[in-house]
């Protein structure tokens, strides 16, 4: 529950938020993207207030707007690294020779090129989270939340996935909401909001 909350995050932040189990981190980013709504109050979210859009047009925002990536990665078990990566772009009605083109290259930027036409239980942890990077990133979204990234990580590759996301927000312009509880790789951040 999260009670008297108030949050303004701005343009080209990288925003880690953290705090203990139950405190409400993920709920927090649900209300954001309007996977909850909220018992009062408004979440505004690229200027609209979401509150009030139809549910068609709160998904083609999340499709367009926004690049999720999760602790367990969600990737489709029976699609291939490269068809994982290229399924927002196929949804938002890109032709398959370019969809397949675009996410070849965001896999080759992450270093997962030559693992294309691996299934993910053919894959490691690491590269299953790179993977899961590289498709958030597909639609170009500004905003990218992460929810728990390195969770399922070692501290090689938990390192490696802070270091994306430190250079995708600084060399790609982009937005980033992170939840964690790694104390220690959180201070990368240019903000920190811990809740209680």
């Amino acid at each position: 529950m999260l009670e008297d909350f108030s949050l303004h995050v701005k343009e080209y932040e990288l925003l880690g938020i953290t705090g203990p189990s139950g405190s409400g981190k993920t709920t927090l980013l649900n209300l954001m993207t309007g996977l909850l709504k909220p018992d009062s109050g408004k979440v505004r979210l690229f200027n609209k207030d979401i509150n009030t859009l139809k549910q068609s047009e709160l998904s083609e925002l999340r499709l367009n707007l926004i690049g999720f990536v999760f602790q367990n990665f969600y990737l489709f078990p029976r699609l291939n690294a490269l068809e994982n990566v290229a399924l927002p772009l196929y949804i938002n009605g890109l032709k398959s020779k370019e969809a397949q083109k675009k996410a070849k290259l965001l896999l080759e930027s992450f270093g997962c090129s030559h693992r294309c036409f691996h299934f993910p239980a053919e894959l490691s942890v690491g590269e299953q989270q790179r993977v899961a990077l590289a498709r958030a990133l597909a639609n170009d979204p500004p905003l990218i939340i992460a929810d728990e990234p390195t969770g399922n990580l070692d501290i090689k590759n938990r390192e490696n996935i802070f270091n994306m996301f430190v250079e995708i927000n600084k060399k790609k312009a982009k937005t980033i909401l992170l939840v964690t509880h790694d104390k220690e790789l959180i201070q990368m951040c240019s903000r920190i909001i811990s809740l209680k």
